[in-house]
């Protein structure tokens, strides 16, 4: 089996040797790469299955690199590591494209089962044994394809995005907490932080709802979490 490809940017060499050491111990192929710009000298050629993205770099800081990745429709999972442990911050990251977040100082085992995690959603995906269209309203997701179409025209998602869709789809109807979607979409099997759960949320309902203030889709179950509606349109009760 083809070790996976991890590709580590911080500037800090003494969390890029600690986290280098921890992925090969781990079993994955890592590089590390010092600045932002880095990044995309070597992403063609190293083809990672992962970033491990530090926030504050030269030359380009994290944001800015996870923000240009998702333009070109690179849709690499990402991981940002933050030494600022302001909310804002953390959420910012996840608004430019990020699939997850860890606030330094953090420990490798950690950053090693969030990685993994990831992965195996990932891997899981593509091969899935399940119904191939959920026709939701006037929304169809297409497991196997991994295809949102609203109204007739595809949307974009970014692959955490269409995982939390996809759980949501598959437990329609039922109110699901952040923390069973934590577990669900991120896999995580700790107490993790559930506001990674709440900024995915407000970033599909604006790619799939007409109004994200009013969701006919996505529910807020108050003190709960969410579920996955199945609206009905005027023009269908006529």
């Amino acid at each position: 089996m083809m070790k996976k490809k991890i590709l580590v940017v911080d500037d800090e060499p003494s969390i890029s040797t600690l986290i280098d050491f921890n992925l090969k111990l781990a079993g994955f192929e890592v590089m590390c790469v010092f600045d932002g710009e880095a990044v995309f000298d070597v992403i063609q050629q190293f083809r990672p299955d992962l970033i491990v993205l530090d926030v504050m770099l030269p030359k380009m800081d994290g944001y800015e690199v996870c923000r240009s990745l998702r333009r070109e429709n690179n849709l690499v999972p990402i991981i940002m590591l933050t030494a600022i442990q302001d909310i804002a911050n953390k959420i910012t990251g996840l608004n430019h494209g990020a699939d997850d977040y860890m606030t330094k100082p953090f420990s490798p085992q950690e950053l090693i089962s969030r990685i993994q995690a990831i992965l195996r959603r990932v891997q899981a995906l593509p091969s899935m044994k399940e119904e191939t269209i959920y026709a939701i309203g006037r929304l169809n997701v297409h497991a196997e394809q991994r295809e949102v179409v609203l109204d007739g025209d595809t949307v974009e998602l970014t692959p955490k995005e269409f995982e939390l869709l996809l759980f949501l789809c598959r437990h329609r109807g039922k109110v699901l907490s952040r923390q069973q979607l934590l577990h669900g979409v991120w896999d995580y099997h700790f107490l993790g932080d559930t506001r990674i759960v709440d900024v995915h949320v407000s970033h599909l309902r604006e790619k799939i709802e007409k109004n994200a203030r009013s969701p006919q889709y996505i529910m807020t179950v108050r003190n709960v979490g969410y579920k996955l509606n199945e609206p009905v349109f005027k023009e269908e009760l006529a």
